[in-house]
């Protein structure tokens, strides 16, 4: 019964889980020496992040916690999040069940004045799922202008480039983004991108060729068009399955008092329409509209995020119509501070009231037979009492409401139940 159901291969690039093993077990023992070890405490730093600065989403893989020993160039950080859960569908549960999520590692260096690497392995389901989500050099040769190479998060919307745990009131990512959008979204690639600033203005920019998706989006085990079926394929991270690069590009424009915008796209050729030169089908092309926004309302310090997006694709005519040629859902989320002050030896806690509101239709049109309305939609809702003892941890207590049809629109499937979770940066 979990509402985020991700299946990837164990491994990217030529990582195994023995591999991983062992540089996890170089690490604990780095750990283990140190801490056996005179060393100055004074020489650790904790990297605090400036709230007051003005950020925008895709500044989200450098606004994070790390913490830094000393004059040595290199930072690191992370996060974990774990669960409970105890979730029904039309009256059938399996109980209580308890969840280690992920937990994320951030290994940070400035090479030099103007080159950086940042890198994010996560580590999901007890180390069953091991996954580099972003490892990049960043070279600044003007605000404006700054070249970004390696393993890159597609700006599609907002949530896959900022998904941090830590940073959301609730303990589910939203279903739009994992189930119809295939956060985290991550391909091997180059780009640009950039930024300026004007008064209360802010704008940025980002625009990457990477590779991307594959035939599987349309011939997957869900039964449908999927687009989270293709992070199956880590040949992707050595060779794009259609030959041709994915575009993906974003623009985003903050005001310091009406907040930030996001439009993007991501699009290309998905399918393998050729080998060894020669012909198999016609070229196909996926294409995904989105737009984004977040703010905050200065009367009540009122926190409102969200996102919709739009997905085409080229379905062949001799699919049947189960596969949708076009998609679109979406989340929003509401978080209201309630209560802001010393609690329980904390100097600066705060109780809040949140709820998220979720929609998606995998199968937008009508049949062609009857002209009725093809199903395969959900909707959700999770209102939630969350607290933070700081703004790096956060403890979650949501109740999920869900209806899904199938794609005959018979009687949607009734899920409900609580969770609560704890996640933190360390």
């Amino acid at each position: 019964t979990q509402i985020s159901i991700r299946v990837r291969q164990s491994k990217y690039f030529n990582f195994t889980k023995k591999s991983m093993k062992h540089i996890v077990i170089v690490i604990l023992f780095l750990t283990y020496t140190l801490s056996f070890t005179q060393v100055d405490t004074t020489l650790l730093k904790r990297q605090q992040i400036d709230s007051t600065k003005q950020q925008l989403n895709m500044d989200a893989v450098y606004n994070r916690p790390f913490l830094s020993f000393g004059k040595l160039p290199v930072s690191v950080g992370g996060y974990a999040e774990v669960n409970w859960q105890h979730i029904g569908t039309d009256g059938v549960s399996e109980g209580h069940q308890f969840q280690m999520r992920r937990m994320t590692l951030f290994v940070a260096s400035s090479i030099s004045k103007k080159i950086k690497f940042l890198s994010e392995i996560e580590f999901e389901e007890g180390g069953k799922e091991i996954a580099i989500e972003f490892a990049s050099l960043d070279v600044e040769f003007h605000p404006l202008f700054n070249l970004r190479g390696g393993i890159i998060m597609n700006p599609i919307g907002a949530f896959n480039q900022n998904h941090d745990g830590p940073k959301w009131e609730f303990t589910d990512r939203p279903i739009a983004a994992t189930q119809m959008l295939p956060a985290t979204w991550s391909n091997a690639g180059f780009g640009l991108f950039g930024k300026t600033y004007k008064n209360n203005w802010m704008f940025g920019y980002e625009l990457y060729l990477t590779s991307g998706f594959d035939d599987a989006i349309i011939d997957n085990e869900e039964g449908k068009t999927f687009l989270p079926a293709s992070k199956e394929n880590t040949e992707r991270f050595e060779e794009s399955a259609s030959g041709t690069p994915l575009t993906t590009a974003k623009i985003a424009i903050r005001h310091k008092r009406f907040g930030e915008i996001g439009l993007s796209y991501m699009g290309g050729i998905y399918n393998s329409f050729q080998d060894d030169g020669i012909v198999l089908d016609e070229k196909r092309r996926l294409n995904v509209f989105a737009i984004d926004y977040n703010t905050t309302l200065t009367k009540t310090n009122t926190f409102i995020t969200g996102e919709w997006a739009w997905i085409n694709v080229d379905v062949p005519e001799t699919y049947t119509q189960q596969y949708g040629d076009k998609q679109y859902g979406g989340f929003l989320d509401i978080v209201q501070p309630v209560l802001k002050q010393k609690m329980l030896g904390w100097d600066n806690a705060t109780l809040n009231l949140a709820c998220r509101l979720e929609y998606v239709d995998w199968n937008v049109g009508t049949f062609n037979e009857t002209g009725d309305d093809i199903g395969d939609e959900l909707w959700s809702i999770m209102p939630a009492i969350t607290f933070r003892p700081t703004q790096q941890t956060v403890f979650r207590l949501n109740y999920r409401i869900q209806r899904q049809t199938d794609i005959l629109n018979n009687e949607p499937a009734k899920l409900g139940g609580f969770s609560f979770g704890i996640s933190s940066y360390f």
